[in-house]
């Protein structure tokens, strides 16, 4: 893991999240998440690795959108999945 922006850090367009209320997909199923993650790109939102369904993860392997940024309250991290680079 690095430090730092990305490659891919052109590809921000700090979209409003799609669902300000949940994970879309866990949101649809009757599910339950962890943490929320926004993708940068299309602002779909995802639960993380933390939880069972990995929905962030999936979007990124649907779509190859590779940057996220956690929609956690006090968290400013963002996380490049092709990079593998995390900074704020």
């Amino acid at each position: 893991m690095r430090q730092g922006p990305c490659s891919h850090a052109a590809t921000i367009k700090n979209p409003p999240p799609r669902t300000p209320e949940g994970c879309e997909e866990c949101l649809l199923s009757g599910d339950t998440w962890v943490h929320l993650r926004l993708c940068e790109q299309c602002g779909h939102v995802g639960c993380c690795d933390d939880s069972k369904n990995k929905h962030a993860t999936k979007h990124f392997r649907a779509t190859q959108h590779p940057v996220i940024r956690s929609l956690q309250p006090g968290e400013n991290w963002k996380w490049c999945y092709v990079d593998e680079a995390i900074w704020e």
